[in-house]
């Protein structure tokens, strides 16, 4: 029953953001602000208030001349303020309610929401008291009908046993002590509110107090029009000799009311309880959802930043608390603001427009962290401003301090940063050489992630190149070199419980020696596999490297793959191209990850062989080498 009930209205409010999605746009969509609609228009309340208090006298004499006084003497001010008072109120309880109801058809009231759904419940009955104690002051029949039913409906409780009847309302009891408590009170109770509404969201990262300026401004123009068209005004004074006839009811607070005279009073009093009740027990009622009670760890890239995700926390939630500054908007899944690509993990999603995340981009592994809730350890990449990008890769200039050959077309070049000065990186990542006339080249670190005043690359030989020619030819110890990153993310994608297979063709090796020594360094237990591809045997360099991991780390294997070896090099290992190895190795990839650098074609090669044998697409990650353009080009990667 529940499910369907909740099914029925996630139907009806995704249907109502659509239509206003259509009128306001994805960005000013009421219906995404419910939450802060209902501060703003609290903040109205006490606004207009305020300025009707000034004015506001008390006294069985004076109250109602009062507010006749700033109904209709002042209608361009008090007036005004008076129906904006009355209709912010209105409007402040209505999203309340919306809100609440939206939280509930998505799910979203359980686990560490619960702090927040129960105090919304009582959020809500103190607004409720507040308006209703509204109604008493303008001292009309109106007023006289909810204090006098009000004292009833308490008077029907054990405790009062008939006290407030016979003490506050008989003609003989209204006194100027009344009006002063009625008046205490709708003061009062606004503050406990301003203190409730505090704790309600205090636990809720980044949380919204105010909607768009001109959603705001809007619901103000609004408020304003429904003021002059309708304008709020008091009815016939009270007075409690007679019992009123008519009154021009409120059946949007007062609704509850009639039941005190038509049903018994201390009914209506276990009803109402009992339905308190009920609302703040619902968090912890069946169904319960899949993944309940666990805690997991996401990672977000770039910046490989990580946070703990709570049961039933949206990505976006954890990230936000964890100081992640991920981009969002609505946080209701209507702007796609939050979009962002899961490459690794299971995730739930629920609750957004196909306008925001087509089925397409769905199966592509795209979610929307303001509605996806983790199900394990999660990974994402998520997408970043150009000025938070821009801000992120810095420019540099280096001193060449060392020059030293790996292999006949391989050097080694360390580059030193000033003193004082280190860069940022994540294994796997690189960097861009500048050249004079603005071209680039790209190398990836050869360590693990750190922050470091020395940088090593793997310059591989080509012929023809500009940079590659100087490196060889004729670079000195003492010149300087310009570079700018780090960028790319071609990182490591932990937490996993996959086995991992690096693939490295030629000078490929730089990155993944750099992930490699990263998932040492991490402990990383599970299977590890190195399958470095070369031409020939000179082309191995830094050999002793590994195998002096397979010596140290018992989780490592080295596989060498010579594509075409020399007579000369008696090779007795693996031949053919490196991926042909794995797949001969691994009949059923569908439970590994794979790293794969080296060359275009080499990637485009492996790639769509290895998913054939079962590789997952959100489980190959790779980095192809793109060589210069003959006009100055930034290559895609290292």
């Amino acid at each position: 029953m529940l499910k369907r009930l909740q099914a029925f209205l996630q139907w009806f409010f995704l249907r109502m953001e659509a239509v206003g999605n259509r009128v306001f746009g994805d960005r000013l969509n009421p219906m995404y602000y419910l939450g802060a609609t209902s501060y703003w228009m609290f903040w109205i309340v006490v606004v207009s208030g305020l300025y009707v208090y000034a004015f506001y006298e008390t006294g069985i004499d004076k109250t109602y001349a009062s507010m006749e006084s700033i109904t209709h003497g002042q209608w361009w001010a008090g007036g005004i303020m008076r129906s904006a008072h009355r209709y912010a109120s209105d409007a402040m309880v209505l999203t309340m309610m919306l809100h609440m109801v939206r939280h509930f058809a998505f799910d979203r009231y359980r686990s560490f929401r619960a702090f927040s759904w129960i105090t919304g419940v009582i959020l809500l009955w103190l607004v409720y008291a507040s308006g209703v104690n509204g109604f008493m002051l303008p001292w009309d029949t109106l007023a006289q009908f909810v204090v006098i039913a009000t004292t009833e409906w308490f008077d029907a409780l054990p405790v009062f046993r008939g006290i407030l009847t016979r003490n506050f309302i008989t003609p003989e009891a209204i006194t100027d002590r009344l009006f002063s408590l009625l008046s205490f009170l709708h003061i009062g109770i606004p503050l406990v509110v301003l203190i409730a509404l505090w704790i309600h969201t205090q636990r809720v990262p980044r949380a919204a107090h105010m909607p768009p300026k001109p959603l705001a401004w809007g619901l103000v123009a609004m408020l304003l029009v429904l003021s002059l068209v309708k304008p709020v005004v008091s009815q016939a004074p009270a007075d409690f000799a007679t019992v009123p006839a008519t009154l021009d009811f409120d059946w949007f607070y007062l609704s509850v009311f009639p039941l005190i005279y038509s049903w018994d009073p201390l009914k209506l009093w276990i009803a109402c309880a009992g339905a308190t009740l009920l609302l703040m027990a619902l968090p912890w009622l069946p169904p319960a959802r899949r993944g309940r009670g666990q805690t997991y760890q996401l990672t977000a890239h770039p910046g490989r930043q990580s946070a703990p995700v709570r049961p039933g926390e949206t990505l976006l939630d954890a990230g936000l608390r964890g100081g992640i500054a991920l981009p969002f908007e609505c946080r209701s899944g209507g702007c796609g603001l939050c979009k962002a690509t899961v490459i690794g993990g299971d995730v739930e999603m629920s609750g957004y427009q196909p306008s925001a995340l087509s089925e397409n981009e769905r199966a592509a592994g795209r979610v929307l962290l303001c509605c996806a809730r983790a199900l394990s350890d999660v990974e994402f990449e998520y997408e970043e401003g150009a000025a938070t990008a821009a801000a992120q890769i810095r420019t540099y200039e280096a001193r060449v301090e060392r020059i030293e050959r790996l292999a006949h077309d391989v050097m080694l070049l360390a580059l030193r940063l000033p003193q004082g000065q280190t860069i940022a990186y994540e294994a796997g990542q690189y960097l861009n050489i500048l050249l004079e006339d603005g071209a680039r080249r790209s190398y990836s670190f050869t360590a693990p992630s750190g922050s470091t005043d020395l940088v090593e690359l793997h310059v591989r030989l080509m012929p023809g190149g500009r940079f590659t020619t100087r490196v060889f030819e004729s670079m000195r110890v003492g010149d300087t070199i310009a570079f700018e990153g780090p960028i790319g993310s071609f990182v490591l994608h932990e937490p996993s419980d996959k086995p991992l297979i690096f693939v490295a063709g030629a000078t490929g090796f730089a990155p993944v020696k750099s992930l490699l020594e990263q998932s040492f360094r991490l402990g990383i237990q599970r299977p590890l596999y190195l399958y470095w591809g070369v031409r020939s045997l000179r082309d191995l360099y830094l050999t002793e490297l590994p195998q002096r991991w397979t010596r140290e780390y018992p989780n490592f294997h080295y596989v060498p793959v010579l594509s075409e070896p020399a007579p000369e090099d008696a090779w007795q290992g693996r031949t053919g191209l490196v991926h042909e190895a794995i797949l001969a190795d691994f009949p059923d990839l569908s439970g590994f990850a794979v790293y794969a650098c080296g060359s275009v074609r080499m990637v485009e090669t492996a790639r769509p062989a290895l998913v054939a044998q079962g590789l997952q697409e959100n489980a190959c990650y790779s980095d192809a080498f793109v060589p210069p353009a003959p006009q100055p080009a930034a290559p895609a990667s290292a």
